[in-house]
């Protein structure tokens, strides 16, 4: 464990340590690895960023701030400055809270303690948002490039050598990838680094008929194959993530409409009851999202192209309208590679 490991090194060390080295200073019985979870679970949870102090950003502990509750919504903000009038300052500082809006009397005030997922919310304060636009759950995607090392330490007969196997770890070093990649997937969104990632691995010789992988474009679709690989390999990676939840959304609906046994639940265990069955939604929500794209798109057929070699990438149906993009033609595409104007009317 992290804490542990840094708390040894720091201050528990028979012979390095702080209590080691200075015992009146550091005595054993107060500077406990307990004591020293309790600071750091103080810190993550009431620290305050200060971004406009006058010896440069830093956090700090200020008392009756930290109790302000929390909204993703909200735009309030709390900061230093230096204390006094416009005109005359004292030199002193003061920490503020800026509103967002007019307030009435009496009315709660919330701050944003950041753009933060359930996950962290809960881990770092102990609670969750129901209605949270920042929700997110790591998926974990890992395409090991089939090497022929990697085939014979696997031990499996069925698969074969990827003939761009070597190239794609080495494209994967050169950018500073790995094999195995942790994404947030959000309610209604994935991160364009996941597809750019995954068009890589799925790359086969016939589209790179023999070019360099370096000279496709994976900020967009390379073929209509290769999305649809990517795209089913994100549909297995999230059903992978979902299926590892010794629950299902079924059973954690049926405890939460159990009232009685519900409250015999902790505060905490009750927000970690509601926050797995809303991330087995939004997983659910993803796999929809994916499966109804790869319809509308036709990458759920067979016999789908490549782009033997073409480096101009693919507009698929629908991609025009929704994103604006338009397929491109040679010329653009040498255009753009020199850095020149693509748009010539």
């Amino acid at each position: 464990m992290k804490l542990q490991r840094e708390y040894d090194a720091l201050l528990g060390d028979k012979e390095n340590g702080l209590i080691a080295k200075f015992p009146d200073r550091f005595p054993a019985d107060h500077f406990t690895y307990e004591n020293w979870v309790w600071a750091f679970t103080m810190l993550f949870s009431r620290a305050i960023r200060l971004r406009s102090l006058q010896q440069g950003e830093a956090l700090a502990l200020v008392p009756y701030a930290d109790l302000i509750n929390h909204s993703p919504f909200s735009q309030a903000y709390i900061d230093a400055r230096q204390s006094g009038d416009w005109l005359f300052k004292t030199g002193e500082e003061e920490v503020v809270l800026f509103a967002d809006r007019g307030y009435r009397r009496m009315e709660q005030i919330y701050i944003s303690y950041g753009q933060k997922s359930n996950a962290e919310l809960l881990l770092l304060y102990g609670f969750a948002v129901e209605k949270n636009p920042f929700n997110s759950v790591d998926v974990t995607v890992s395409i090991n490039a089939l090497t022929s090392s990697f085939i014979e330490e696997f031990n499996d007969d069925s698969l074969e050598v990827d003939p761009l196997a070597e190239e794609k770890v080495e494209f994967l070093k050169r950018v500073g990838r790995d094999n195995t990649v942790d994404f947030p997937c959000y309610a209604d969104r994935y991160p364009v680094e996941m597809l750019e990632y995954l068009r890589l691995m799925q790359m086969t010789e016939e589209d790179t008929r023999g070019k360099p992988l370096s000279e496709f474009d994976y900020s967009r679709t390379i073929s209509a194959a290769n999305e649809a690989a990517v795209l089913t390999s994100v549909i297995q990676a999230v059903s992978r993530q979902l299926s590892k939840y010794p629950q299902t959304e079924d059973d954690d609906a049926a405890m939460i409409r159990d009232k009685p046994l519900f409250r015999l639940l902790s505060y905490n265990q009750r927000m970690a009851v509601r926050h797995r069955r809303n991330e087995k939604r939004l997983l659910k929500r993803t796999i929809a999202a994916l499966e109804r794209q790869m319809q509308q798109q036709g990458l759920d057929t067979e016999g789908l192209t490549r782009a033997e070699g073409s480096t101009l990438g693919q507009v698929l149906a629908g991609d025009e309208r929704k994103y604006g993009m338009k397929q491109r033609t040679a010329l653009e595409d040498r255009l753009e590679k020199l850095g020149l104007p693509v748009d010539l009317k």
